[in-house]
């Protein structure tokens, strides 16, 4: 029997004996879809809790190095082997003849491309980082933070026209609207092209291809849910450029944490096990099935509101073939992109009055009618934002 995934949030139970309520709505309560904590994925992770336990002696993992003969030095084998084992189960990326380098979170590791490929070939100014909008809303401010003097944020990649280097984040599918994205640049400067594939995963939408870049980023966060563990990782072809990488991840925090690295393996090798021991491949036992159909069931919930209120319309998406899943699937993205209908400039605004608190278009490079929505929040919290949407009425 398939039990639906929709439903009230229980509180969420440490082994310690705490416990942190993850709803506590009223009439008066505003629904936080700004952010994008993964959570959505907390009931399955439930229900798999002693099979991802793990335990950690005092003195185990006490030092700085994981494996001194790996280029990344402070990742651990069993890391390095889960990571290598997922991507080949889900077929998402081509790892072959790549450097794997290990990060706290993909953001630690895109802060440390931006060094790695600029530092390369040295300029007398700044290369510009760009990319097309709607392009993720933290890009700018995690290249600006730096005030680097090797490069500088720049902003949309389809109107840059310099002949001067430049470096372009590609995000497919794309944070915040979902859509596959692909250079756009055009410029006959030399340019250099990182692509950020942190919802290339099957419960958000069909893997129509093996990823085979030069520079490829990958996130724990989305893949499973597990923000907290802050493990990200990235493909990258140039020995050169991983190298740079490490360095700046070394004196940027000496490495990434043991236990994150050994618990992120745990887990992977649970998702991955699950597929080798099960012969049927639709099983709430299978952690992409599990995901794949929790988006699909919160997507359509969420189209019938977004219908019923005729306050906004929303991204469509095409079907493809899903080479892993061996079906014919729409994208379910992890963010809703919405445009006002005419008469409302700015959605953002809107939808404050109705308490529910989004991330709006200019975050985005974008004019204010549209707005991002998380599509990947707690169950109670999605629940009374399909309410409310379906109550909106036009102004």
């Amino acid at each position: 029997m398939v039990v639906s995934t929709i439903s009230g949030s229980s509180p969420l139970s440490y082994s310690n004996g705490t416990t942190i309520p993850l709803s506590t709505f009223s009439s008066n309560s505003f629904v936080n879809v700004e952010k994008g904590d993964p959570v959505a994925f907390r009931s399955y992770w439930e229900k798999m809790r002693e099979e991802c336990t793990i335990e950690i002696k005092g003195d185990e993992w006490m030092s700085y190095f994981g494996d001194t003969n790996n280029l990344c030095w402070y990742m651990v084998p069993q890391m390095r082997d889960a990571i290598l084992r997922l991507h080949d189960m889900v077929g998402n990326a081509v790892t072959k003849d790549k450097f794997l380098v290990l990060g706290t979170g993909s953001s630690q590791l895109y802060q440390a491309l931006l060094y790695a490929l600029s530092s390369l070939e040295p300029s007398d100014r700044p290369i510009n980082v760009v990319a097309a909008a709607p392009y993720y809303s933290e890009y700018k401010d995690a290249t600006d933070i730096l005030q680097s003097r090797l490069f500088q944020w720049t902003g949309d990649a389809a109107l840059y026209d310099k002949c001067e280097p430049y470096m372009e984040v590609v995000t497919s599918p794309n944070n915040p609207d979902g859509t596959l994205r692909v250079p756009v640049v055009n410029s006959g400067a030399k340019g250099k092209v990182i692509y950020d594939l942190a919802y290339y995963w099957p419960q958000y939408t069909p893997i129509i291809y093996e990823a085979d870049h030069d520079v490829m980023l990958f996130t724990f966060s989305k893949c499973t849910g597990h923000a907290g563990s802050r493990i990200g990782w990235a493909f990258v072809t140039d020995i050169e450029v991983a190298k740079k990488m490490i360095r700046f991840v070394h004196l940027n925090s000496i490495g990434v944490s043991k236990e994150s690295q050994i618990r992120a393996a745990k887990i992977i090798g649970v998702i991955c096990d699950g597929y080798q021991n099960l012969k049927f491949i639709e099983s709430d036992r299978l952690f992409f099935y599990y995901s794949k159909r929790l988006m699909k069931e919160r997507w359509e919930k969420f189209k019938g509101a977004v219908e019923q209120s005729k306050v906004f319309t929303l991204t469509k998406y095409p079907t493809s073939y899903c080479h892993f899943n061996k079906d014919l699937s729409e994208q379910y993205p992890a963010f809703a992109w919405l445009k006002c209908v005419e008469g409302i400039e700015d959605g953002e605004s809107y939808l404050e009055k109705l308490k529910i608190r989004t991330r709006g278009g200019k975050r985005f490079g974008v004019d204010t009618k549209y707005v991002r929505i998380s599509m990947i929040g707690t169950d109670d919290e999605f629940i009374k934002l399909c309410t409310r949407l379906s109550n909106a009425k036009r102004e």
